[in-house]
């Protein structure tokens, strides 16, 4: 059985520096980046912004497809943010659920209420 797979790309910042990684398992390791645990790469250049990603059937095409975006020009993977995520936004909370949370957290509930 084969496991689904994951691109993604990472920023610094708007147009800023960008990493381009693959994994089985997209919370985790793009939790590992924000949290510094990823030596390398992100963790020197402050890369923690998540920008962009595509789940891919099994990991094998994940890897493929990761080669194959890091040998693009760079206005390619801009234009393949941008037409996903035209304002850069970090992609984190919504992927995490971190939004869902937060906006429960905001709810003003009654006396014997709950929030489903």
């Amino acid at each position: 059985m084969n496991e689904i797979g994951y691109v993604y790309i990472m920023a610094s910042c708007r147009n800023g520096t960008r990493y381009t990684g693959v994994t089985n398992d997209i919370l985790r390791r793009v939790s590992e980046h924000r949290d510094g645990l990823v030596p390398g790469f992100t963790l020197e250049h402050d890369i923690k912004t998540l920008v962009w990603y595509e789940l891919l059937p099994d990991i094998e095409t994940a890897i493929r497809r990761e080669k194959s975006i890091k040998r693009w020009r760079r206005e390619w993977k801009l234009e393949l943010i941008e037409q996903a995520n035209p304002e850069w936004h970090d992609l984190w909370p919504t992927l995490s659920g971190e939004e869902v949370g937060a906006a429960l957290s905001r709810v003003k509930l009654g006396p014997g209420s709950s929030p489903g």
